[in-house]
């Protein structure tokens, strides 16, 4: 069996080419440009449907292409990373990321996600995405919300254990990681509007295998 996961979007990416519906290059990446050409043809077909393909979720692959980056050592990486939906926040040496990083994946991973109201015009204020996509149980994924103080952190759900969810998201140790943080501060959970929700299960992470970062304490 191949483990090759870009074999199957190079596939529809070479699918798209042939009837008319660029997606640019063939590389097997799920990016801007394959997403409005899987759109552009459903449209002409006057069809409806996810444009997520089965297998890793889009932003999700978008966030782990920046694991490890921290916000010190690879400054001029992240800034340039940060930007690749058209706007950022800034330095994320002197600004609160988490926000920022969602957004970017979100942005690229799915270009016609609608974010609308406060989150909007703010979607660095991670509390904002209280209002993103529609309400779901913690799934892998799923975009979860949580207090800290009067201000908030938001990241994306890749597993849990019996006390707490693992998180990968910016700002977290300063850098791109994932942290286990308590349940107990879960503000909600979030899914995409134009997807429909997986029915998975949160993977059971072991205790130790990831830490509590120091500013998500």
């Amino acid at each position: 069996m191949t483990t090759d996961t870009t074999e199957p979007i190079r596939d529809m990416q070479r699918a798209l080419e042939t009837l008319g519906h660029s997606p640019g290059a063939i590389d097997g990446l799920w990016g801007l440009r394959t997403a409005r050409a899987l759109k552009s043809l459903l449209a002409a077909n006057g069809r409806a449907a996810s444009l997520v393909p089965p297998g890793p979720l889009p932003w999700i692959t978008e966030a782990k292409s920046a694991l490890g980056r921290h916000e010190a050592r690879d400054r001029s990486w992240l800034m340039d990373w940060l930007k690749r939906d058209g706007r950022s926040l800034g330095d994320p040496s002197k600004n609160p990321w988490c926000g920022d990083f969602v957004e970017t994946c979100i942005r690229v991973a799915l270009p016609d996600e609608p974010l609308l109201g406060a989150l909007g015009a703010n979607p660095y204020w991670a509390r904002n995405w209280l209002m993103f996509g529609q309400e779901v149980t913690p799934i892998p994924g799923a975009v979860l919300v949580f207090e800290r103080g009067s201000g908030g952190h938001v990241g994306f759900a890749v597993g849990q254990d019996d006390t707490h969810f693992y998180v990968l998201g910016g700002n977290q140790s300063d850098a791109v990681t994932i942290a286990r943080i308590a349940k107990t501060r879960l503000l909600g959970a979030r899914w995409p509007a134009t997807v429909p929700p997986r029915a998975q299960r949160l993977p059971t992470m072991k205790r130790g295998e990831y830490l509590t970062t120091a500013n998500e304490a």
